[in-house]
């Protein structure tokens, strides 16, 4: 058998393909009471149940051609033209129907007026008018809302299109009884549909409300919990859990909200206590939680300090920024940023630049690299008498040229005085 669909319908039917190997979405016509029809195949040949065929079986006469497409075409044109003349017929008769719809068949023997009206129509006069205008057999049909909403079509509350006009073969019967179990707002304007009916989809989860209504209390039963007896005030079915108010409750304490599990129904629904037995509480509901599992991330470039040419280098020069030099451990400044430059006097050999300073270079920031502040402006103060050994080393070849060096200032102490001038003893040079 194949499956066919026919415009405008959502239903599947079965017909013998008489042997021709039919694919989905092929173009088919097919044979049916009302004459030859056009129809799309929704699945291709396959076996299907005697149970599921209904008799008499008709047959595909052959696959759509061109010319098949094209009175397809024309016959929606005409069904176009069909519409806004029978709409000025029903003005001109004054009649109290709605035209919805108009359908021609594939032969353009037939053609079908859908419509809805509050009440019962005379429409005879109107029958006669349309087929002295289009010569074919004309056909009135009064449809309901629901069905007006399946052919017009449009989009629901949720934002998807109608049910009805997307994949329900058939109108399910829904009641309002399925918004009391479901617990949903009696308000009509929430529960319907555009249609102006309670909406089709509360049939789809009744089934499970009515299972999971078998296994919980009723509003009002007594009941036991962990923390004593009390009184069920509402029920929530999805989540199979329950508000329950304590006998041993303050009036302003909130309700408690305990799970199916943990309660224990000695009477249900509404009615008197007396002769109940209270049995022994009911353990607590303790919910398992998997243990969380320690994934140690994998590292998949080489860190910076797990360079090979610094495994063996100091912490410090491990964390240098690159593009710096990495021998140089780094060093805090106080007072204010490092300044570079050249240093006043470079009294050391380019062979001894890795030497230790001496004791009176030996001071935070004094490594020849900061530029000398000049001095501060003070009082006068009484000249010092020179040490002898200073005095012999300005007479000597070299004292000019220590008594043109000048010591770097050194921040937070207090000045000093000039090698040369008698101040200290000017630091040597290795």
């Amino acid at each position: 058998m194949i499956s066919v669909r026919f415009r405008g319908g959502c239903k599947n039917y079965y017909f013998d393909p008489k042997g021709v190997q039919v694919r989905m979405g092929d173009q088919v016509i097919v044979e049916t009471a009302q004459g030859p029809e056009f129809a799309t195949c929704t699945e291709g040949n396959h076996e299907v149940a005697d149970s599921a065929i209904v008799k008499p079986l008709c047959a595909m006469l052959r696959k759509a051609t061109e010319a098949d497409c094209r009175t397809v075409e024309q016959n929606k044109k005409k069904e176009r033209e069909a519409f806004d003349i029978c709409e000025r017929k029903i003005a001109d008769h004054g009649l109290e129907m709605k035209l919805v719809n108009v359908s021609a068949s594939f032969d353009g023997n037939k053609i079908v007026f859908y419509f809805t009206a509050d009440g019962r129509v005379d429409f005879r006069e109107l029958v006669r008018d349309l087929a002295s205008v289009f010569r074919a057999r004309i056909e009135l049909r009064q449809i309901g809302v629901r069905d007006e909403a399946k052919m017009i079509g449009g989009l629901g509350i949720c934002g998807r299109p109608f049910c009805c006009s997307q994949f329900l073969d058939g109108f399910m019967p829904v009641s309002i009884k399925m918004a009391k179990t479901q617990n949903l707002s009696l308000n009509p304007t929430k529960i319907s549909g555009t249609c102006g009916r309670l909406m089709c989809c509360l049939k789809y989860e009744q089934n499970a409300y009515e299972d999971a209504a078998k296994r919980m209390p009723k509003v009002e039963s007594f009941v036991q919990t962990p923390d004593g007896p009390g009184n069920v005030k509402s029920v929530d079915l999805l989540r199979e859990t329950m508000k329950v108010s304590l006998d041993s409750a303050l009036p302003s304490e909130p309700l408690k909200t305990y799970r199916s599990c943990e309660i224990r129904v000695l009477r249900n629904g509404k009615g008197s206590r007396d002769g109940i037995e209270i049995p022994e509480r009911p353990a607590r509901y303790v919910e398992e939680k998997p243990e969380e599992e320690f994934i140690t991330p994998v590292i998949t470039a080489t860190p910076f300090y797990m360079d090979s040419h610094l495994e063996d280098a100091p912490i410090r020069e491990k964390m240098g920024v690159e593009g710096s030099d990495s021998g140089k451990p780094r060093r805090r400044h106080r007072g204010g940023r490092r300044r570079g430059g050249k240093p006043a006097g470079d009294l050391v050999k380019p062979d001894a630049k890795q030497a230790q300073p001496k004791s009176g270079e030996e001071k935070k920031g004094g490594q020849g690299s900061q530029k000398p502040r000049p001095p501060k402006q003070q009082g006068p103060k009484q000249p010092q008498q020179p040490k002898p050994e200073t005095a012999k080393a300005a007479e000597g070849g070299d004292g000019g040229e220590a008594k043109r060096r000048r010591r770097p200032h050194h921040r937070g102490g207090r000045r000093r005085n000039k090698g040369g001038e008698g101040g200290g003893p000017a630091p040597k040079s290795e």
